[in-house]
């Protein structure tokens, strides 16, 4: 029998609590407090889903641990400024008195508090002081988005040596895996058969049983293509469709391209963002969209658009802005419809309104794109889902396809990411003066337009290619904002059915249709259709995550995620699926 209160509550709850103050626990936060005291460790990772509760388990064993009197302080470490005041004002609704403003000039905090809380930044910047302060008395560190910790070695050296007299360290992650390879302190990595090392969590609580738990909302990626045209800093003009087969450097360039204000591209999607945020607003009246931009002229110039588009103003959070804090707070308490953001929001805020958002930026890591989806994903009701507007490019489309995969950090390989390199972005958007090839002029955008390219849901694609404002669109901006998963992808197959029966029914009124444009259009689509169908039929069999199928076919079969795969490929998992099928014992692995 457990001894924590409410271990037979549900995994979802009923009415969503403030952040991190749930009174009740959801089955995997008192799943992840008895396997804490059952062990007792001095260090334990649990890795939970963005959106899933991680504060809120913290906060509980926090009490327990000071009701055991195991320790006396607790110190918590988070990424930014504004997340120390989230973590102070949660573990004062507890009854635990944190310190957000202590300062390291400061030495010590006042003897009202029981800890403090800290960034990163700042332990690096006196790591000797930090470790006195741990040494003194016997401290919990709570190390949240513990995968900070490993940007870049001096971070993690400092963490290291500040931390490592602490009589309890939890680190929490919703995202453990970096596409670096510094090793995090104070987490567990184990070498796998291929001799490879890679991190263990003592306690996981994935996006799939997430979803299937009803603790997070389901997800559908509204991407969009278009017609670019640039003129690079050689003055060469180049045009290019943004979900064309590309160089990386043209992709990132196109990509760029896109998300220039002065083009079309990005009004567009805005524009289309808008109204898939008035249709989900019927259901949930208070929903809020965030757009998540690349820097702050990005930013200034998308909260015009929201402006001449609503004729309401957006709020606008940059980075270097002091009272950001205040802003995200308010807009997280009212009702107003946009908010706009360079990077600062994609990681730990809570605004549980936000229900659509558009991935307006070109940082492309696995990392970053799944803290920035976790801004969407935290539910309050059961029905509610999110919708993510993006670019159709390579990387994204597999980001998107592979939501409800697990990952790991992995060290010994000098190896990052399928798909575009941030870095290779950098330099693409840097303007350099190189004596060598003469006077280069800047990269400017001449053209961008958006079209209507797919939705990516549960690990499979749906729709056809659509102008904006096209009925073919509205068919997926008009889904219904609240929804359950299997109702979602119900109508998204109802949508994409109806289209293809549309399309060849005026294909074959044409003069002149043939059997190999009839291929051309549709082959790709069928097969996608074909394999989405046989892993749903899978996951009804086995029980597994559609976006975990997804990533076995992958895996066993080659080739790219399923959002970039050939018919080749498509056609390979379909024979492995079948052949699976045929055996009495599913082989898809956990």
């Amino acid at each position: 029998m457990s001894t924590f209160a409410a271990s037979d509550t549900p995994p979802a709850l009923p009415n969503r609590a403030p952040w991190g103050t749930a009174t009740a626990l959801r089955a995997w936060q008192q799943g992840a407090l008895e396997e804490y005291f059952r062990t007792g460790p001095r260090d334990f990772l649990a890795v939970a889903t963005p959106g899933a509760g991680k504060t809120t388990f913290a906060l509980r064993l926090a009490v327990e641990l000071l009701h055991r009197k195991a320790i006396a302080r607790i110190t918590v470490v988070c990424p930014t400024e504004h997340l120390k005041r989230q973590w102070a004002d949660s573990a004062a609704r507890v009854g635990i008195k944190i310190d957000p403003e202590f300062k390291n000039s400061q030495g010590r905090t006042a003897k009202d508090f029981e800890g403090v809380a800290v960034t990163y930044a700042q332990v690096a910047a006196h790591p000797a002081l930090h470790r006195n302060r741990t040494e003194t008395l016997k401290t919990l560190v709570i190390l949240d988005e513990v995968h900070h910790a490993g940007d870049g070695r001096s971070w993690g050296d400092a963490i290291r040596e500040a931390f490592e007299p602490a009589a309890r360290r939890l680190s929490l992650s919703g995202t453990p895996f970096r596409t670096d390879i510094n090793p995090i302190p104070f987490v567990l990595y184990e070498e796998g058969p291929d001799g490879v090392r890679r991190s263990r969590a003592d306690y996981t609580y994935g996006y799939g049983p997430a979803l299937a738990d009803g603790v997070v909302r389901p997800v559908i990626f509204l991407a969009y293509a278009g017609d670019m045209r640039w003129r690079t800093r050689a003055g060469d003009e180049i045009t290019a469709s943004l979900s064309d087969p590309l160089t990386q450097d043209q992709t990132s360039q196109a990509w760029r391209a896109a998300l220039d204000p002065k083009g079309d591209w990005i009004k567009q999607v805005i524009a289309a963002a808008d109204r898939r945020l008035t249709e989900v607003r019927r259901g949930v009246p208070d929903a809020g969209g965030l757009i998540i931009a690349s820097d702050h002229e990005a930013a200034r110039a998308y909260a015009k658009m929201i402006r001449e588009i609503t004729n309401t103003k957006a709020t606008v959070v940059l980075s270097d802005d002091p009272t950001a804090s205040k802003k995200i707070k308010q807009f997280s308490a009212s009702e107003d419809r946009w908010m706009v953001a360079v990077r600062m929001v994609s990681e730990g805020v809570d605004i549980p309104r936000l229900c659509v958002g558009v991935y307006a930026t070109s940082t492309s890591t696995p990392l970053f794109f799944a803290q920035a989806i976790g801004r969407f994903v935290r539910n309050r009701k059961r029905g509610e889902t999110a919708s993510v507007f993006l670019p159709s490019v390579p990387t994204l489309m597999g980001h998107a396809a592979e939501m409800e995969t697990e990952r790991d950090h992995v060290l010994d390989r000098p190896v990052r990411e399928d798909g575009l390199d941030d870095d290779l972005i950098a330099e693409a958007n840097r303007q350099r003066d190189n004596p060598d090839v003469g006077e280069e002029l800047p990269f400017e955008t001449v053209e961008a337009s958006a079209t209507f390219d797919r939705v990516v849901f549960d690990g499979g694609e749906f729709g056809m290619t659509a102008a904006p404002g096209s009925p073919e669109e509205e068919d997926f901006l008009g889904i219904p904002g609240l929804l359950e998963p299997d109702q979602v992808a119900k109508l998204l197959k109802q949508r994409q059915a109806e289209q293809l029966a549309a399309q060849r029914k005026t294909k074959g009124a044409g003069e002149g249709a043939t059997a190999e444009d009839h291929t051309a259009a549709e082959d790709l689509h069928a097969l996608r259709k074909e394999l989405n169908n046989l892993v749903g039929a899978w996951h009804h069999r086995t029980g597994q995550p559609h976006g975990v199928i997804h990533a076995e076919l992958r895996r066993v079969c080659g080739g790219p995620p399923s959002a970039q795969a050939s018919s080749e490929d498509v056609r390979n998992r379909i024979a492995k699926i079948r052949e699976w099928a045929a055996r009495p014992t599913p082989r898809v692995r956990d």
